[in-house]
């Protein structure tokens, strides 16, 4: 009892002096031990913030607080710019050659569709999105294109760019895994990447009916939204990818391998995604 009473103060005067040279301290000390778990909510926060950061590339920490406080977080400039920081989007806005999902094309946009389908079989609905993600040394993002009716990721790729490239391979994938019947509806934001000449020309070349989201509202891809959610929180977050390569393999199992085939969907009945679809055949 005394030796570990002993210890403990010695572990103690050497973090004080710790402390002491660094200007940090113990509190502080200690949430850098054991870092803090993220909240579902901060979760949230921070997938909204990435992609006002990579929308809006010219945009400040001010800006992205207010455009945050439009969506309706309760945020303060200081936070985000913190949290930026943390997630090196002060760099990635400084990168030139960044291609952004920017909306401020002038490119044709197509109405909502989405908002009035109630679906009842796969292929009636599919929906498309895009994320970054941090790797040590770079950023890469992925694309992803899923079943709106059973939630499965049916189109993916993870490329080192926002080109309108990377949207075209996951939406190729989905297309050659799928089949889909005319009359499909496929719906997007109103990025250039999905408006692209390029995308558009092979949904129509498919018959299929492309649907997009209004203006300014990140809440008509909900299902998207929520699946780059639990991607982060259940993948991305959990891991430090060594490099591209890493990344492409460990994400492609999560998808392939845990989200569709595995992972229990509570809009689904706690099935998985692919468990799903077989039952509703």
């Amino acid at each position: 009892m005394f030796e570990e009473v002993r210890e403990a103060s010695a572990k103690g005067e050497a973090v004080s002096a710790l402390c002491q040279m660094t200007g940090l301290n113990r509190a502080g000390y200690y949430r850098l031990r054991v870092p803090r778990q993220a909240t579902p909510v901060e979760m949230e926060l921070r997938d909204q913030m990435q992609k006002v950061a990579l929308e809006s590339p010219a945009y400040g920490y001010r800006r992205i607080t207010m455009e945050l406080q439009q969506r309706g977080f309760e945020v303060n400039h200081k936070r985000v710019l913190r949290m930026m920081r943390e997630d090196n989007l002060l760099c990635v806005r400084r990168r030139a050659f960044v291609v952004t999902t920017d909306s401020r094309h002038n490119l044709a946009v197509y109405p909502n569709l989405a908002r009035e389908i109630q679906t009842t079989a796969i292929n009636q609905l599919w929906v498309a999105d895009i994320t970054y993600i941090r790797l040590r040394t770079e950023f890469v993002y992925l694309a992803v294109v899923l079943d709106a009716f059973s939630r499965r990721v049916i189109g993916w790729a993870l490329g080192r760019t926002l080109q309108a490239e990377l949207a075209v391979a996951a939406l190729r994938m989905a297309l050659l895994e799928r089949q889909p019947s005319p009359g499909l509806v496929h719906h997007s934001d109103r990025g250039v990447q999905y408006a692209s000449r390029d995308y558009t020309e092979i949904l129509q070349q498919h018959k299929a009916i492309i649907s997009m989201s209004r203006k300014g509202n990140p809440w008509d891809n909900a299902a998207c939204e929520s699946f780059m959610k639990t991607l982060k929180q259940e993948e991305v977050y959990r891991n430090e990818y060594r490099d591209f390569y890493d990344a492409r393999s460990s994400i492609g199992e999560f998808l392939e391998r845990v989200y569709n085939q595995k992972r229990l969907h509570s809009a689904l009945g706690y099935i998985p995604p692919a468990e799903f679809e077989n039952g509703a055949r």
